[in-house]
């Protein structure tokens, strides 16, 4: 097998689909980061959202054993959307869609990559990371999972849309609505966001 870091997606379900085991593991490496944040930015309890990143991999394999992978190369969005409705499921169950905030112990700005700063900087990005989390967590749920799939999945509105099950419009304009919410908040609370 030629190195899998270079290989795309669909090359790596591919071989994965013919009994290479490396390629899963290069898929689960590449796309972690994106899939577990994306989980837990919604559950906001860490051991949950481990449980269902877990299961989201579990039912990825299993799809990509029977052969029901059918994304044309667009292992993300697909990734995500199982992702996305394990967490709807999860939250059926309990009846109820709470709000969980972050707790000192835990934030999902603990698991973004993030280059080198000074000790200075590092403050100030913290500080940052902080206000627009708290304005994040006080937006609806259904404005809250587009920002999320958004900046921190990277998803497109197409994509989006499709996972959500909902018109590209309406995905846009609860990103729309989200922008204008924090932006109403920030001027509310003169909270700065500048170095």
């Amino acid at each position: 097998m030629q190195n899998p870091q270079l290989m795309s997606d669909r090359d790596l379900v591919r071989l994965y689909q013919k009994g290479e085991q490396q390629a899963i593991a290069e898929l689960i490496h590449r796309y972690k980061q994106k899939i577990y944040s994306s989980i837990f930015f919604l559950v906001r309890k860490p051991e949950l959202a481990e449980d269902l990143y877990q299961e989201t991999f579990i039912k990825i394999i299993v799809s990509l054993r029977e052969k029901r992978y059918n994304e044309e190369g667009k292992f993300l969005p697909w990734a995500v959307r199982i992702a996305h409705n394990l967490v709807i499921d999860h939250f059926r169950k309990e009846r109820h869609m709470p709000m969980q905030r972050d707790t000192d112990e835990y934030s999902v700005f603990d698991f973004m990559p993030q280059r080198s700063r000074n000790a200075v900087e590092e403050i100030i990005h913290d500080e940052k990371i902080n206000k627009v989390r708290q304005l994040i967590d006080r937006l609806p749920f259904e404005q809250r999972e587009v920002v999320v799939m958004r900046h921190y999945a990277e998803l497109s509105f197409k994509e989006i849309s499709q996972i959500l099950n909902i018109n590209i419009n309406t995905a846009l304009g609860r990103m729309h609505y989200a922008i204008l919410k924090m932006r109403e908040m920030i001027k509310e609370e003169k909270i700065s966001l500048r170095e």
